[in-house]
């Protein structure tokens, strides 16, 4: 018998199974388990901390934020049923071979949890896909399908913070992640971010709209490196739905 990997002639043959059932699944399974394939579905562990524990970076600076003051638990994104799509392998960073959930594993890392995606509020779908590209509908920065904060953004009283504006940004592009994973079914087959827009209820004499989006831009880096880089728009308009600060939507890639 040849070593698993070394083939000396190319009418190499297949190892032959013997009759027995019992030696033939423990073989399967050998190879299975060599091969690094899962034969029994698993499911990935859901992390209780709150989403409070969302970071991102300070406007104009390097370092964390404070733990974000939302502070409160979002569900579990419903989970798809994909029996005709077994998990991708991944290569891992010391080399063998690991199951496709690097991306959500990340976000538990970050101290979050990928929440279910809001009932439509009309007549559209959170996420369609169109290719190989899947693209958003705009997301509010809904935490347990309440609105944190609501009205424009500025500087005074009675108007919601920047430094908040950019929290509840990164709030929803967690949300957007959450649409394309019920759309595409793993987060692993995300290639890259295309695109990013970003929405902001803005006070007649606030300007700082790219420094809101910062917020959903900085959270897509940190769960998904270099494949979260993208094009943007941070776009100050008069009102948003529901009264929401921020509306964030994206158009991603994959495979």
């Amino acid at each position: 018998m040849k070593p698993f990997g070394q083939f000396t002639s190319p009418t190499w043959e297949p190892i032959r199974l013997v009759a027995s059932a019992t030696l033939r699944t423990e073989r399967i399974l050998w190879c299975h388990d060599y091969l690094g394939i899962h034969d029994r579905a698993h499911h990935d562990p859901r992390h209780q901390a709150d989403l409070g524990q969302l970071w991102f970076r300070r406007l104009g600076t390097g370092g964390r934020a404070a733990r974000h003051p939302a502070g409160q638990r979002a569900g579990c994104c419903r989970e798809r049923t994909r029996s005709d799509q077994p998990d991708r392998l991944l290569q891992a960073p010391q080399g063998g071979l690991i199951m496709s959930s690097s991306v959500e594993q990340r976000i538990t890392e970050l101290g979050l949890e990928l929440p279910a995606v809001p009932a439509p509020a009309g007549v559209y779908v959170p996420a369609l896909v169109s290719g190989s590209y899947v693209h958003t509908s705009g997301q509010l920065p809904f935490i347990d399908s309440q609105l944190p904060e609501t009205g424009k953004v500025g500087e005074g009283d009675g108007l919601v913070s920047p430094q908040r504006a950019q929290e509840l940004a990164a709030v929803a592009a967690l949300n957007a992640l959450a649409a394309v994973k019920c759309a595409i079914g793993d987060l692993d087959r995300i290639v890259r971010i295309v695109k990013v827009v970003g929405f902001i209820s803005s006070h007649p004499e606030f300007y700082g709209q790219p420094g809101v989006i910062n917020g959903a831009s900085n959270l897509l880096g940190d769960v998904l490196g270099d494949a979260g880089v993208h094009a943007r728009s941070a776009v100050g308009v008069a009102v948003l739905p529901l009264n929401s600060p921020v509306e964030v939507e994206l158009v991603a890639e994959f495979a």
